[in-house]
Protein backbone atom coordinates (compact mmCIF):
# COMPACT_ATOMS: atom_id res chain seq x y z
CA UNK A 1 0.00 0.00 0.00
CA UNK A 2 1.05 4.00 -0.50
CA UNK A 3 2.92 5.88 2.15
CA UNK A 4 3.83 9.56 2.62
CA UNK A 5 7.15 9.08 4.50
CA UNK A 6 9.49 11.48 5.44
CA UNK A 7 12.70 10.69 5.15
CA UNK A 8 14.47 14.24 6.36
CA UNK A 9 13.91 17.88 5.91
CA UNK A 10 11.43 19.14 3.59
CA UNK A 11 11.71 15.23 1.86
CA UNK A 12 8.76 13.54 1.89
CA UNK A 13 8.42 10.65 -0.34
CA UNK A 14 5.64 8.90 -1.57
CA UNK A 15 7.07 5.03 -0.90
CA UNK A 16 4.99 1.23 -0.78
CA UNK A 17 4.84 -0.04 2.67
CA UNK A 18 3.72 -3.22 4.25
CA UNK A 19 0.08 -3.71 4.70
CA UNK A 20 -0.46 -3.87 8.41
CA UNK A 21 -1.76 -6.97 10.46
CA UNK A 22 -5.09 -7.59 11.62
CA UNK A 23 -6.26 -6.26 14.15
CA UNK A 24 -5.57 -7.81 17.53
CA UNK A 25 -8.25 -7.40 20.83
CA UNK A 26 -9.38 -3.86 21.59
CA UNK A 27 -8.38 -2.89 17.94
CA UNK A 28 -9.30 -1.76 14.20
CA UNK A 29 -7.95 -2.15 11.14
CA UNK A 30 -9.15 1.67 9.61
CA UNK A 31 -9.12 3.11 6.05
CA UNK A 32 -7.07 6.48 6.36
CA UNK A 33 -10.12 8.84 4.55
CA UNK A 34 -8.85 12.58 5.77
CA UNK A 35 -5.41 14.09 6.54
CA UNK A 36 -5.51 17.46 8.07
CA UNK A 37 -1.60 18.84 8.17
CA UNK A 38 -0.87 20.60 11.54
CA UNK A 39 1.50 23.33 12.27
CA UNK A 40 3.71 20.45 14.47
CA UNK A 41 3.72 18.69 11.39
CA UNK A 42 5.26 21.32 9.58
CA UNK A 43 7.73 22.07 11.97
CA UNK A 44 9.11 18.49 11.64
CA UNK A 45 8.54 18.79 7.88
CA UNK A 46 10.74 21.80 7.72
CA UNK A 47 13.04 20.99 10.47
CA UNK A 48 13.16 17.27 11.09
CA UNK A 49 12.89 18.17 14.30
CA UNK A 50 10.24 18.95 16.78
CA UNK A 51 11.25 20.37 20.37
CA UNK A 52 13.58 17.87 21.74
CA UNK A 53 12.25 14.70 19.52
CA UNK A 54 14.65 14.70 16.41
CA UNK A 55 14.12 12.54 13.05
CA UNK A 56 16.12 9.14 13.56
CA UNK A 57 15.32 7.35 10.37
CA UNK A 58 11.93 7.97 8.36
CA UNK A 59 8.07 8.00 9.67
CA UNK A 60 5.09 8.97 8.46
CA UNK A 61 3.67 12.31 9.28
CA UNK A 62 0.28 12.94 9.93
CA UNK A 63 -1.73 12.73 12.97
CA UNK A 64 -4.87 15.07 12.12
CA UNK A 65 -7.49 12.15 10.59
CA UNK A 66 -10.45 10.20 10.29
CA UNK A 67 -11.09 6.85 8.80
CA UNK A 68 -13.52 3.86 7.96
CA UNK A 69 -13.42 0.99 9.60
CA UNK A 70 -12.67 -2.11 7.47
CA UNK A 71 -12.28 -5.09 10.46
CA UNK A 72 -12.32 -4.82 14.13
CA UNK A 73 -10.70 -7.17 16.59
CA UNK A 74 -12.61 -8.52 19.75
CA UNK A 75 -13.64 -6.23 22.51
CA UNK A 76 -13.34 -3.43 19.67
CA UNK A 77 -15.29 -0.71 21.64
CA UNK A 78 -14.90 2.90 20.83
CA UNK A 79 -14.25 5.97 22.86
CA UNK A 80 -17.74 5.74 24.03
CA UNK A 81 -17.87 2.43 25.28
CA UNK A 82 -19.76 1.13 22.45
CA UNK A 83 -18.62 -1.49 19.77
CA UNK A 84 -17.12 -0.63 16.49
CA UNK A 85 -18.40 -1.80 13.27
CA UNK A 86 -17.27 -2.44 9.88
CA UNK A 87 -18.29 0.59 7.61
CA UNK A 88 -18.51 3.21 10.61
CA UNK A 89 -16.65 6.35 9.89
CA UNK A 90 -14.53 7.74 12.93
CA UNK A 91 -12.78 10.66 14.17
CA UNK A 92 -9.60 9.65 16.02
CA UNK A 93 -7.58 10.45 18.68
CA UNK A 94 -3.67 10.11 17.77
CA UNK A 95 -2.60 10.24 21.32
CA UNK A 96 -2.34 6.67 22.58
CA UNK A 97 -2.32 6.71 26.95
CA UNK A 98 -1.86 2.89 28.65
CA UNK A 99 -4.61 4.08 31.01
CA UNK A 100 -1.93 2.32 33.88
CA UNK A 101 0.45 4.93 34.97
CA UNK A 102 -0.02 7.49 37.55
CA UNK A 103 -1.04 9.93 35.53
CA UNK A 104 -3.39 7.81 33.84
CA UNK A 105 -5.23 6.72 36.70
CA UNK A 106 -5.74 10.36 37.93
CA UNK A 107 -7.30 11.29 34.79
CA UNK A 108 -4.97 13.07 32.86
CA UNK A 109 -4.57 11.05 29.91
CA UNK A 110 -2.39 13.75 27.90
CA UNK A 111 0.28 14.04 30.33
CA UNK A 112 1.05 9.88 30.20
CA UNK A 113 3.99 8.52 31.14
CA UNK A 114 4.00 6.24 28.55
CA UNK A 115 2.50 8.37 25.52
CA UNK A 116 2.71 7.21 22.07
CA UNK A 117 2.01 10.13 19.60
CA UNK A 118 1.24 9.22 15.60
CA UNK A 119 2.98 11.07 13.10
CA UNK A 120 5.81 12.21 15.23
CA UNK A 121 9.02 9.44 15.43
CA UNK A 122 9.25 6.83 15.86
CA UNK A 123 5.41 6.00 15.57
CA UNK A 124 4.55 6.34 11.79
CA UNK A 125 0.67 8.36 11.12
CA UNK A 126 -1.76 8.35 8.85
CA UNK A 127 -0.43 9.38 5.71
CA UNK A 128 -0.53 5.60 4.66
CA UNK A 129 -3.96 4.21 2.92
CA UNK A 130 -4.33 1.82 5.79
CA UNK A 131 -3.27 1.51 10.05
CA UNK A 132 -4.31 -0.39 12.98
CA UNK A 133 -5.47 1.63 15.84
CA UNK A 134 -7.11 0.93 19.19
CA UNK A 135 -10.50 0.85 18.93
CA UNK A 136 -10.85 3.23 22.22
CA UNK A 137 -9.31 6.23 20.48
CA UNK A 138 -12.10 5.99 17.73
CA UNK A 139 -15.10 8.13 17.76
CA UNK A 140 -17.84 7.75 15.65
CA UNK A 141 -19.47 10.39 13.34
CA UNK A 142 -22.72 11.25 13.29
CA UNK A 143 -24.56 11.09 9.82
CA UNK A 144 -24.64 14.99 9.25
CA UNK A 145 -20.18 15.05 9.65
CA UNK A 146 -17.94 14.47 6.65
CA UNK A 147 -14.95 12.99 7.00
CA UNK A 148 -13.04 16.38 6.59
CA UNK A 149 -15.26 17.59 9.45
CA UNK A 150 -13.95 14.17 11.26
CA UNK A 151 -10.21 15.39 11.04
CA UNK A 152 -10.80 18.82 12.30
CA UNK A 153 -11.93 17.19 15.80
CA UNK A 154 -8.90 16.56 16.52
CA UNK A 155 -7.83 20.46 16.02
CA UNK A 156 -10.91 21.52 17.77
CA UNK A 157 -9.92 19.38 20.54
CA UNK A 158 -7.06 20.82 21.37
CA UNK A 159 -8.84 24.59 21.21
CA UNK A 160 -11.45 23.62 23.64
CA UNK A 161 -8.81 21.79 26.47
CA UNK A 162 -6.71 25.23 25.66
CA UNK A 163 -10.43 27.23 26.75
CA UNK A 164 -10.95 24.93 29.16
CA UNK A 165 -7.53 25.95 30.72
CA UNK A 166 -8.21 29.86 30.63
CA UNK A 167 -11.37 29.05 32.90
CA UNK A 168 -13.43 32.13 31.11
CA UNK A 169 -15.66 34.06 32.92
CA UNK A 170 -18.88 35.89 31.64
CA UNK A 171 -17.58 39.65 30.45
CA UNK A 172 -13.87 39.10 30.59
CA UNK A 173 -11.93 40.41 27.50
CA UNK A 174 -9.96 37.67 25.68
CA UNK A 175 -6.54 37.95 23.11
CA UNK A 176 -5.85 35.39 21.12
CA UNK A 177 -2.42 36.10 19.09
CA UNK A 178 -2.11 33.78 16.40
CA UNK A 179 -5.03 32.63 14.05
CA UNK A 180 -4.06 29.53 12.64
CA UNK A 181 -6.98 27.03 12.47
CA UNK A 182 -7.07 26.51 16.85
CA UNK A 183 -6.19 30.29 16.96
CA UNK A 184 -9.44 30.52 15.05
CA UNK A 185 -11.50 27.60 17.04
CA UNK A 186 -10.56 29.21 20.26
CA UNK A 187 -11.85 33.13 18.97
CA UNK A 188 -14.86 30.98 18.42
CA UNK A 189 -15.13 29.13 21.75
CA UNK A 190 -14.39 32.64 23.40
CA UNK A 191 -17.22 34.25 21.88
CA UNK A 192 -19.67 31.12 22.69
CA UNK A 193 -18.42 31.07 26.32
CA UNK A 194 -19.93 34.63 27.05
CA UNK A 195 -16.77 37.01 27.01
CA UNK A 196 -17.42 40.51 26.43
CA UNK A 197 -14.56 41.24 23.86
CA UNK A 198 -12.08 38.83 21.74
CA UNK A 199 -9.16 40.87 20.51
CA UNK A 200 -7.40 38.50 18.01
CA UNK A 201 -3.77 39.29 15.73
CA UNK A 202 -1.92 37.41 13.03
CA UNK A 203 0.99 38.49 10.81
CA UNK A 204 -1.20 36.95 7.43
CA UNK A 205 -3.80 39.19 6.28
CA UNK A 206 -6.10 36.47 5.02
CA UNK A 207 -6.20 34.93 8.76
CA UNK A 208 -6.81 38.60 10.52
CA UNK A 209 -10.13 38.47 7.91
CA UNK A 210 -10.42 34.49 9.23
CA UNK A 211 -10.64 36.05 12.45
CA UNK A 212 -12.91 38.58 12.12
CA UNK A 213 -15.95 35.88 10.41
CA UNK A 214 -14.68 33.61 13.38
CA UNK A 215 -16.66 36.20 15.81
CA UNK A 216 -13.49 37.92 16.92
CA UNK A 217 -14.46 41.86 18.01
CA UNK A 218 -11.42 43.58 16.72
CA UNK A 219 -8.73 41.87 14.53
CA UNK A 220 -5.74 43.26 14.44
CA UNK A 221 -2.85 42.95 11.63
CA UNK A 222 0.04 42.26 13.63
CA UNK A 223 2.67 43.74 10.89
CA UNK A 224 0.81 47.34 10.37
CA UNK A 225 0.23 48.07 13.87
CA UNK A 226 1.34 46.84 17.30
CA UNK A 227 -1.02 44.48 18.97
CA UNK A 228 0.29 45.25 22.56
CA UNK A 229 -0.83 49.35 22.18
CA UNK A 230 -3.30 48.39 20.13
CA UNK A 231 -5.15 46.08 23.03
CA UNK A 232 -4.13 48.48 25.75
CA UNK A 233 -5.68 51.33 24.09
CA UNK A 234 -8.99 49.80 23.22
CA UNK A 235 -9.10 48.24 26.92
CA UNK A 236 -8.42 51.43 28.70
CA UNK A 237 -4.71 50.71 29.26
CA UNK A 238 -6.30 47.35 31.15
CA UNK A 239 -4.86 45.08 28.73
CA UNK A 240 -6.89 41.45 28.31
CA UNK A 241 -8.17 39.17 31.39
CA UNK A 242 -6.97 35.88 29.36
CA UNK A 243 -4.18 35.35 26.62
CA UNK A 244 -4.00 32.70 24.61
CA UNK A 245 -0.50 32.75 22.80
CA UNK A 246 -1.30 30.28 19.33
CA UNK A 247 1.28 31.04 17.17
CA UNK A 248 5.21 30.06 17.10
CA UNK A 249 6.07 31.63 20.28
CA UNK A 250 9.00 34.39 19.68
CA UNK A 251 7.62 37.75 19.78
CA UNK A 252 3.93 36.28 20.30
CA UNK A 253 4.61 34.79 23.44
CA UNK A 254 6.59 38.69 24.78
CA UNK A 255 3.50 39.99 23.75
CA UNK A 256 0.90 37.73 25.46
CA UNK A 257 2.59 38.58 29.03
CA UNK A 258 2.62 42.35 28.05
CA UNK A 259 -1.03 42.19 26.71
CA UNK A 260 -2.45 40.32 30.09
CA UNK A 261 -4.00 42.86 32.74
CA UNK A 262 -2.97 42.26 36.39
CA UNK A 263 -3.86 39.18 37.65
CA UNK A 264 -4.10 37.79 33.91
CA UNK A 265 -4.07 34.27 32.55
CA UNK A 266 -1.56 33.41 30.07
CA UNK A 267 -2.39 30.54 27.93
CA UNK A 268 0.60 29.03 26.15
CA UNK A 269 -0.75 26.79 22.97
CA UNK A 270 1.87 27.35 20.33
CA UNK A 271 5.32 25.56 19.48
CA UNK A 272 7.94 27.58 19.35
CA UNK A 273 10.26 26.79 16.05
CA UNK A 274 13.40 27.24 18.62
CA UNK A 275 12.01 25.19 21.30
CA UNK A 276 12.58 28.49 23.61
CA UNK A 277 10.17 30.46 25.67
CA UNK A 278 10.76 33.78 26.46
CA UNK A 279 9.52 37.25 27.92
CA UNK A 280 9.99 39.65 30.60
CA UNK A 281 9.87 38.05 34.26
CA UNK A 282 9.21 41.37 35.88
CA UNK A 283 6.22 41.81 33.30
CA UNK A 284 4.96 38.58 34.68
CA UNK A 285 5.68 38.52 38.26
CA UNK A 286 4.61 41.93 38.84
CA UNK A 287 1.30 41.61 37.26
CA UNK A 288 0.89 37.97 39.04
CA UNK A 289 0.05 36.40 36.38
CA UNK A 290 -0.86 32.40 35.83
CA UNK A 291 1.05 30.65 33.24
CA UNK A 292 -0.55 27.51 31.48
CA UNK A 293 0.44 25.42 29.20
CA UNK A 294 -1.54 23.47 26.67
CA UNK A 295 -0.78 19.62 26.08
CA UNK A 296 -2.55 18.38 23.84
CA UNK A 297 -6.10 17.49 24.86
CA UNK A 298 -7.77 15.77 27.71
CA UNK A 299 -11.64 14.28 26.81
CA UNK A 300 -12.25 16.56 24.32
CA UNK A 301 -13.78 14.50 21.28
CA UNK A 302 -17.08 13.97 23.06
CA UNK A 303 -17.71 17.87 22.89
CA UNK A 304 -16.08 18.35 19.79
CA UNK A 305 -18.30 16.23 18.23
CA UNK A 306 -21.53 18.06 19.98
CA UNK A 307 -20.10 21.25 18.87
CA UNK A 308 -19.62 20.28 15.93
CA UNK A 309 -23.14 18.36 15.17
CA UNK A 310 -25.32 21.09 16.57
CA UNK A 311 -24.26 23.98 14.17
CA UNK A 312 -22.15 26.40 16.81
CA UNK A 313 -19.21 26.29 14.31
CA UNK A 314 -18.71 25.18 10.75
CA UNK A 315 -15.50 23.40 10.34
CA UNK A 316 -15.65 22.76 6.88
CA UNK A 317 -14.81 26.69 6.86
CA UNK A 318 -11.55 26.24 7.76
CA UNK A 319 -10.30 24.53 4.68
CA UNK A 320 -8.41 25.93 2.88
CA UNK A 321 -7.14 23.98 0.14
CA UNK A 322 -6.98 19.64 -0.71
CA UNK A 323 -4.46 17.44 -2.15
CA UNK A 324 -4.25 13.60 -3.12
CA UNK A 325 -1.93 11.67 -1.11
CA UNK A 326 -0.02 11.14 -4.27
CA UNK A 327 0.80 15.18 -3.88
CA UNK A 328 1.23 14.88 -0.09
CA UNK A 329 4.52 16.82 -1.17
CA UNK A 330 2.89 19.74 -2.49
CA UNK A 331 0.86 20.30 0.14
CA UNK A 332 3.26 20.40 2.69
CA UNK A 333 5.25 22.89 0.33
CA UNK A 334 2.37 25.00 0.14
CA UNK A 335 1.49 25.13 3.35
CA UNK A 336 5.21 25.53 4.58
CA UNK A 337 5.67 28.55 2.63
CA UNK A 338 1.46 29.75 3.59
CA UNK A 339 1.34 30.25 -0.23
CA UNK A 340 -1.89 31.00 -1.93
CA UNK A 341 -3.80 31.93 1.40
CA UNK A 342 -3.22 28.40 3.46
CA UNK A 343 -5.38 27.95 6.31
CA UNK A 344 -6.34 23.96 6.84
CA UNK A 345 -4.78 21.82 4.21
CA UNK A 346 -6.12 18.32 3.85
CA UNK A 347 -5.32 15.63 1.73
CA UNK A 348 -7.24 12.97 0.71
CA UNK A 349 -5.92 9.46 1.56
CA UNK A 350 -8.93 7.37 0.76
CA UNK A 351 -10.09 6.78 -3.17
CA UNK A 352 -13.13 8.73 -1.94
CA UNK A 353 -11.49 11.24 -0.51
CA UNK A 354 -8.96 11.52 -3.43
CA UNK A 355 -11.76 12.50 -5.65
CA UNK A 356 -13.18 14.89 -3.48
CA UNK A 357 -9.86 16.76 -3.61
CA UNK A 358 -9.50 16.55 -7.57
CA UNK A 359 -12.78 18.39 -7.57
CA UNK A 360 -11.52 20.65 -5.23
Amino acid sequence: MKAARLFGPRDLRIVEVPEPTSPGPGEVLLRVGVVGICGSDLLFYQQGQIGDTLLETPVVPGHEFSATVITAGSHARDGFGNQLNPGQMVAVDPSVSCRNCDLCERGRYNLCRNLRFIGLWPNDGALQERIVFPARSCFPLPGQLSLDEGTLLEPLGVAIHAVDLAGLSLGETVAVLGCGPIGLLIVRLCKLSGVRSVFATDVLPWRVDAARDWGADVAIDAKSSHPVETIRDLTGGRGADVVFEAAWGGEAAEQAIEVADLGGRVIFVGIPRDDRLSFRHSAARRKGLSIRMCRRMLRAYPKAIALASNGQLDLKLLVSHRFTLDQASEAFALNAGYGDGALKVMIGVSETAQREAENG
